[in-house]
């Protein structure tokens, strides 16, 4: 649920909640003041209003000030009846009393039970007001005023009004419902404010505590994501901004064990030739070769190990050059069984004067379209080439070239006869600088960057590379490329 939706539902539930308590409050208070329901309705349809007693107020206080000046005409029937006929256009019916005897009831209240309740008289200084009380089916109230006729017999006036039970029960429980509606609107806002709150501000301060702890440097911890609004979304995305800025470090500091890794082993490799060189030349120069073939010897070692080194510079700007993209391919689409057939003859007329038995396999139809760089492929399969030849101890020597189509893709696999490798190194020997022989033996291993730079190419192709295995029988490297690729690199 949105906060915008949340914060909508409770400012409704604020007003309905309130609403609905009251009237339920109401509807409550008004059984326990009238019992039932029915008698409300059938007060309800006499069609009194809440405000039309206003004149009976009026008549009532006119006769007061009547009963002070003038009592005698409270005695006057012809009076008394016009009085009463206004009275009942207001629903009220007038009764005098004339020390116990009844000179005037209103036609409407002839042998009503209201006669024998009527108040005693009392001589107050002021008008009695009664409350309203239920006979039979009406709700009436009395109000009355004592005084002296003229012959200074007591008399009482006695107002008689039918009280609309609605306007009534508002007069009565009026405080009640107001101190009621007014508790319900604080606890309802409150309760309501303190949920609607907590909901929001309690994941942004587990982001404030998260953000702190980020700023601190602990970035292994998850963000708990407890909702699906905008601060859930937030939280979704301040915990991805965490990952990512944990691999970013890891990242970094993987770079620079790497780099580390790699100046160490760039001076182990070029250490070696270099010690060789200027032993060779200590050798010359302190009058070892002291004849013109080892003059001629170590001149020519010298030679080779300047040679080494500089094959090792080159191959480690190429593969530096790879690894960050910036040697481009010129990719062409050529016809892959062409290009396997010509490098299999120069290979086969190249390695039998080595003593290696080659043969060729390649099942793939002769239309088959590859999008390669002719160059850097053929860089490929001479590194694979001089690693086979490198690790080669057996008698007979043997290397097999086959190639098929399987699926969307053309497979080639170059397989030799040699060492083979344990199950151990054959994940690492695409890494740069790895070598199967720990004594890290130039002779025999190479610089260690062959393969790795094999790897990027053949991954620039758009492809794969891997290698299998068995210890002092054989090793098989398997390229999958992907036929007919665009001039970009990119599928057709």
């Amino acid at each position: 649920m949105s906060i915008r939706l949340k914060l909508l539902l409770s400012y409704a539930a604020m007003l309905i909640i309130p609403l609905v308590m009251m009237i339920i409050t109401a509807m409550l208070l008004l059984v326990v003041f009238r019992g039932d329901f029915q008698s409300i309705r059938d007060q309800l349809s006499s069609g009194v209003g809440m405000f039309e007693n206003q004149n009976v107020e009026h008549t009532f206080k006119e006769m007061v000030r009547t009963s002070q000046k003038n009592p005698s005409i409270l005695a006057d029937l012809t009076y008394i009846a016009d009085i009463d006929q206004e009275l009942q256009a207001s629903n009220s019916k007038l009764v005098i009393r004339r020390d116990n005897t009844l000179i005037y009831t209103s036609p409407t209240l002839i042998d009503s039970e209201v006669l024998q309740q009527l108040p005693v008289f009392k001589q107050h200084d002021h008008p009695e007001r009664g409350s309203a009380k239920r006979f039979g089916k009406e709700l009436l109230e009395i109000n009355s005023f004592d005084f002296y006729f003229a012959d200074q017999q007591p008399g009482s006036v006695f107002i008689i009004t039918t009280v609309n039970p609605l306007v009534n029960f508002i007069q009565k429980f009026f405080p009640i419902l107001f101190v009621t509606l007014l508790i319900i609107l604080i606890l309802t806002h409150t309760l309501l404010t303190y949920f609607v709150s907590k909901s929001i501000i309690s994941p942004l301060k587990k982001l404030k505590n998260a953000m702190k702890r980020m700023q601190a440097g602990d970035l292994d911890f998850p963000v708990q994501i407890t909702s699906t609004d905008e601060i859930g979304q937030l939280s979704i995305a301040f915990e991805q901004m965490r990952k990512q800025l944990q691999e970013s470090i890891q990242t970094q500091v993987q770079y620079e064990d790497n780099r580390k890794e790699l100046i160490s082993n760039i001076s182990h490799d070029i250490r070696t030739p270099l010690t060789a060189i200027r032993g060779y030349v200590d050798g010359l120069g302190d009058g070892i070769a002291d004849t013109a073939d080892k003059r001629q010897k170590y001149i020519e070692i010298i030679s080779s190990k300047a040679e080494e080194m500089d094959h090792l510079i080159d191959e480690l700007f190429l593969y530096s050059k790879l690894d960050l993209k910036r040697i481009p391919f010129n990719f062409e689409i050529v016809n892959f069984a062409s290009f396997l057939a010509d490098w299999s003859d120069e290979l086969d007329f190249e390695l039998s004067k080595k003593g290696v038995h080659f043969k060729s396999d390649v099942t793939i139809h002769e239309m088959t379209l590859v999008s390669i760089d002719r160059d850097k492929m053929r860089r490929v399969f001479s590194n694979i080439m001089d690693n086979c030849l490198k690790y080669m101890n057996k008698t007979e020597k043997y290397i097999t070239l086959q190639a098929k189509i399987t699926g969307a893709s053309v497979v080639i696999a170059i397989t030799d006869n040699g060492a083979g490798m344990d199950a151990d190194a054959l994940p690492h020997i695409f890494d740069r600088f790895y070598r199967a022989d720990p004594s890290r033996n130039s002779n025999s291993g190479g610089s260690g960057l062959g393969l790795a730079i094999s790897k990027q190419m053949i991954e620039g192709h758009g492809g794969t590379i891997r290698a299998s295995s068995k210890k002092e029988e054989w090793t098989c490297i398997t390229i999958n490329l992907p036929q007919k690729r665009d001039k970009d690199g990119g599928k057709e």
